[in-house]
């Protein structure tokens, strides 16, 4: 029986490359790839780059960041609603949002498929542990919003895109983050394993009768419909041909989302992958984790796919590590985590050049240095940067100084695009910009390319 420890899943070890890999070969061809490229954001308006500006000095301020849902909260009652709304919409809303109608996120998405960029639509919704709703209907809600997402993500594209669009989901949009929370505990005690295996897990997705004795009733019939639902996402998006990249979140319910989203592999990845999972290089323990899960999917005989990010929780987890008393699971410094996404990224890169297309993953960072990394080890090892197993990707709005270079160099890159209204998206903003500080902190290359750009313009240098 297949066993899942605290953090539920395996993956065995990568084997070293060499030039007689299956890997696809590729000859690289197109332009070269040039990161130091000061005319890319020749095409933005000027409107834009001083938006742009504008957002990234507000956005890399901690405190101005900290106080931004009660400073949004007083303009909000001060304006008055209407005021409120298009405000953020010239501004944060503007800068890192598709927009709320069908029309307005096609528009974006055709602007961006004009630079070869792709679509990873993201839903703003999700649950935290303590916000748990009565009742299944405002999962169910998020479900069918899920589904529109799937459709969002496929109208409009143009029929010579080599490589499918993909879309972001949030477990906690669907199942209830408590739950979670008391699987990936029980996942911690001997006798709960047995219990929580992939195998019954899979059953219940598959939609057979199976009971937890490790979860109460409620929990057991919460657990079935939460699974239902995922599995109606999942059918839907196999039907699209849309990839769906499971997010990661915390370290006290990963587990539990760990242990759905292989057992969802498991039923829908028998042959392409399309249903993904999010690894935090952040934490010590990525690796480890990361190689079992592989291994688990490579014994059930199943497509792998991975989103590695370098992950954006760090001041919460390292808070309750220290109130709750436990080892703190986050890498001590920003070079140890760096060296930490180099290790993991050189796993999955050795597992996807010989995979023969059952191995894909996305290089989800800003970071320039990992990004040359990656293009370093796909061209030693043959990888096709196009319609090969390795994708890059990037938050809308930001570090399109990396991303339009990599995709006029012909390389797969995504935009994590998040969309709805200004009252559902603005406040998952607020909650990314406290997560992902350091990473807003790091964004003085791209506002000083930025400040050069409207420079360039105002003093009508060529």
């Amino acid at each position: 029986m297949l066993r899942c420890r605290a953090r539920c899943l395996p993956r065995g070890v990568a084997v070293l490359w060499s030039p007689q890999s299956t890997a696809q070969k590729s000859t690289f061809p197109g332009p070269p790839l040039n990161l130091d490229d000061r005319k890319v954001f020749q095409h933005k308006t000027t409107w834009e780059i001083t938006r742009g500006l504008l957002v990234f000095m507000l956005c890399s301020s901690p405190r101005l960041v900290q106080k931004a849902p009660t400073l949004l909260s007083i303009s909000r009652r001060v304006l008055g609603r209407r005021l409120w709304d298009s405000l953020l919409r010239l501004t944060l809303y503007g800068q890192f949002v598709a927009g709320e109608t069908p029309e307005e996120i096609k528009g974006t998405l055709h602007r961006l498929q004009q630079f070869k960029v792709r679509p990873l639509l993201a839903v703003p919704i999700e649950e935290d542990v303590g916000q748990a709703k009565e009742g299944e209907e405002w999962y169910d809600t998020n479900a069918r919003a899920m589904l529109a997402c799937l459709d969002l993500s496929v109208r409009g594209l143009t029929e010579e895109s080599p490589r499918s669009p993909m879309m972001q989901l949030k477990i906690t949009a669907l199942m209830a983050a408590e739950l979670c929370k008391t699987i990936t505990l029980r996942l911690q005690e001997q006798e709960a394993v047995s219990d929580l295996n992939i195998e019954r897990v899979l059953a219940l997705i598959k939609g057979e009768e199976v009971r937890f004795g490790c979860l109460t009733p409620e929990e057991n019939l919460h657990f079935q419909k939460s699974l239902s639902r995922l599995r109606s996402v999942a059918e839907y998006a196999v039907g699209k041909k849309v990839r769906v990249l499971v997010d990661a979140e915390y370290t006290y319910i990963n587990p539990a989302l760990s242990l759905v989203t292989i057992a969802m592999m498991a039923v829908y990845n028998t042959q392409v992958p399309w249903i993904w999972n999010t690894y935090q290089a952040y934490l010590k323990d990525t690796l480890m984790h990361l190689s079992q899960d592989a291994a688990l999917a490579e014994r059930l005989g199943v497509c792998f796919g991975v989103k590695l990010v370098r992950g954006a929780y760090l001041e919460k987890e390292r808070r309750l590590a220290k109130e709750k008393g436990y080892p703190d699971p986050v890498h001590p410094s920003w070079e140890a985590t760096n060296e930490s996404y180099k290790r993991c990224l050189d796993f999955v890169l050795d597992r996807a050049s010989h995979a023969r297309g059952r191995f894909e993953l996305i290089v989800a960072t800003h970071n320039k240095a990992s990004v040359e990394h990656a293009v370093q080890r796909m061209k030693e090892m043959g990888i096709n940067k196009n319609d090969g197993p390795v994708s890059f990707g990037q938050l809308l709005g930001m570090c399109d100084h990396v991303s339009l270079p990599l995709a006029q160099a012909g390389y797969s890159v995504y935009k994590s695009i998040p969309y709805g209204s200004v009252e559902e998206v603005i406040p998952y903003l607020i909650r990314r910009a406290h997560e992902n500080q350091s990473v807003l902190q790091g964004i003085r290359e791209e506002r000083d390319l930025l400040r050069l750009e409207l420079q360039r313009r105002i003093l009508r240098k060529p």
